[in-house]
């Protein structure tokens, strides 16, 4: 007979998701990481039998919830810029549990981990495609510029989208102007203008 349902998992997850943060994924001890769940290493090793499915297993709690609303972003109800600005004020509203594994699986994914593999497989599956679908069909509309190769558009896309917000709060925590006292929100849409229509201003010289 299975052990009775707890919150023993949620709490697990909540400490591991830090102590990943903290120390790195290949750092992190089962040891502290059940201490600050207020339970034992065997216990964390009943519910996540290895490191790395604990490590899936704090992504995932995560970005399931994340792509459903990205999902939701790029619904067909709207445009492409539209729906690209739902996406930034999406990724403007993290959470503080969200942010932290969106920084836990960009450090993976810059590291080359032995975790990447798994990553980019659940990305697959996820938002990637939800992302390709509409840029082919803002291709097909004439959105996007078509000599433009698809693999710029996709890193623009997702870099402003997550990699600004993220840069953005580490680097308010630092308290300096001009970002001490950022809003995300305005952020995401003065970014989003900025890769809709660029630095230079409305009218003037093209570029050589």
């Amino acid at each position: 007979m299975g052990r009775p349902r707890s919150d023993i998992d949620e709490r697990v997850l909540r400490a591991a998701g830090q102590r990943f943060l903290n120390d790195g994924v290949d750092g992190a001890s089962l040891r502290e990481i059940a201490r600050d769940a207020g339970t034992s290493v065997g216990m964390v090793t009943y519910y996540f039998p290895t490191k790395d499915s604990l490590f899936a297993a704090v992504v995932e709690r995560a970005y399931a919830g994340l792509l459903d609303d990205f999902a939701a972003a790029f619904a067909p109800d709207v445009d492409f810029e539209a729906q690209i600005a739902r996406l930034h004020r999406r990724v403007a509203a993290l959470t503080e549990e969200e942010f932290l594994v969106m920084r836990l699986v960009l450090r993976e994914l810059l590291l080359s981990s032995p975790r990447t593999p798994a990553l980019l497989a659940r990305f697959s599956r996820g938002h990637i495609p939800i992302v390709l679908g509409s840029m082919q069909q803002a291709y097909a509309d004439g959105a996007i510029r078509g000599e433009l190769p698809p693999a710029a558009v996709v890193l623009s896309l997702l870099t402003t989208a997550l990699g600004v917000q993220i840069a953005a709060r580490l680097v308010a925590g630092l308290g300096h102007e001009p970002f001490a006292n950022l809003d995300p929100l305005r952020l995401a849409d003065s970014v989003r203008e900025l890769l809709f229509r660029g630095l230079a201003p409305r009218g003037g010289r093209d570029a050589p």
